[in-house]
């Protein structure tokens, strides 16, 4: 009996220090969120190559597999270890293959024409902004007030996106020889940087793929050798739960924002619209954010086609309103399913908060890792409920007014 008071008071004591170390550290991690975020960001640009070689990995990983699974039931007059051997061989060949031939052909068709596209809106835009001017004074010849109104904002904008474009984009003509320099070498050695970063990044894929099950076979022995029997279980199977999120999600998001990029090339080229790629390209790359991803790519696309004809513009804006639509309720839930289990109120609330914390990345990533801690901590409530020998199921608490402390009687408003 006195051992299992001191059990208690043990249990209870480790209970504590370990929620008050956690607490200390979330709000060390808020005091200090600046000086993360840059220990982060160096720890990640060091492992940049890892990284590369590790998203590279998880995306060519269903080719690799079902590759090698072909290659390993069809080969015949080989033993079961030369078949996976070759298996392994060509599953990487192929998956190599894919790899460079998907970039290199993204590469060779984008790069060009969008440098044409933007030379082009850099060369337009003085004539462009003057007919803009133009229409607007048209349209509010009527309505002299609202036209002095709406022409002050447009001269300001103009202002602001000239300056913009003078101290950004465009190169000052007195730009120092060495400032030159210095900034066409910084750029080399960055490009040199990025493309030595993605070849061992691709060279770390292959191990990858290749040592994956070792790895994870290795990764379960630890988890047996440290855990009780329970808590590796439990462990393994909430790691297959993030995998299952993970890339339900990410890879159908992708599929889905290429067949978005691709219907709104065709359907743009259709209607004669200006700058069809480069206005594609924003919409299915911005596609990949959930929620925010269609307003984010439809803004400056509109602004690109209202500089060249406002009406097209308005075109523009429903049919990217159609695509949306078309997107969220048809295409979107046929690839992805329900692969988050989220409602859309948190869907909103992790896109905000990992967009503010990571930037770009956090937006993409934001859902399925919300997703992860929601299940997390609904499973934790469960716990915590049937320990307290309370029910777990929600329609239990709808219209709960209060539980009875003898009887644990549910009583209803």
């Amino acid at each position: 009996m006195k051992n299992e008071k001191y059990q208690r008071y043990i249990y209870w004591g480790v209970t504590a220090f370990i929620v008050l170390s956690l607490l200390i550290g979330l709000i060390f991690f808020i005091i200090k969120i600046e000086q993360v975020r840059e220990t982060f960001r160096v720890f990640f640009r060091i492992l940049a190559p890892i990284t590369y070689g590790a998203v590279m990995a998880y995306l060519m990983a269903p080719i690799y597999n079902h590759v090698r699974e072909a290659v390993v039931a069809g080969a015949k007059g080989e033993s079961r270890r030369g078949r996976e051997s070759l298996g392994s061989f060509l599953a990487t060949l192929v998956s190599v293959v894919v790899l460079v031939a998907v970039v290199t052909g993204l590469i060779s068709m984008l790069i060009p024409q969008l440098w044409e596209s933007v030379r082009g809106i850099i060369e337009a835009l003085p004539t462009s902004i003057y007919n803009l001017q133009l229409w607007l004074e048209q349209l509010l010849a009527d309505n002299q007030d609202l036209e002095a109104i709406v022409l002050e904002y447009y001269g300001m904008a103009v202002s602001q996106l000239q300056n913009w474009l003078s101290t950004n984009v465009i190169p000052t003509m007195d730009a120092r020889i060495y400032g030159l320099i210095s900034g066409l070498s910084s750029g080399i050695f960055s490009v040199i940087n990025a493309l030595k970063n993605i070849l061992i990044g691709i060279i770390v894929m292959v191990y990858l793929l290749n040592m994956k099950e070792k790895l994870l076979t290795q990764v379960k022995m630890i988890l047996y050798g440290v855990f009780p029997l329970k808590i590796a279980n439990k462990v393994l199977e909430e790691g297959r739960y993030v995998h299952q999120v993970f890339g339900g999600f990410i890879i159908g998001k992708l599929v889905d924002s290429l067949i978005i990029g691709i219907l709104c090339f065709v359907l743009l080229n259709f209607m004669k619209m200006p700058y069809v790629l480069l206005v594609s390209v924003i919409v299915g790359v911005t596609n990949v954010i959930p929620f925010f991803g269609p307003f984010i790519g439809a803004i400056p696309s509109a602004f690109l086609i209202l500089l060249v004809s406002p009406i097209k513009c308005f075109w523009f804006l429903g049919f990217i309103l159609l695509l949306q639509q078309f997107d969220g309720n048809i295409l979107g839930p046929k690839i992805l399913g329900n692969s988050t289990g989220l409602s859309s109120f948190w869907v909103l609330f992790s896109i905000l908060l990992f967009g503010g914390l990571f930037g770009f990345v956090g937006m993409i990533i934001g859902v399925p890792t919300f997703a992860v801690f929601y299940k997390l901590v609904r499973e934790l409530v469960t716990w915590l409920l049937k320990r307290r020998q309370l029910s777990a199921d929600i329609e239990h608490y709808g219209r709960l007014d209060y539980i009875d402390e003898e009887s644990k009687t549910y009583i209803e408003k």
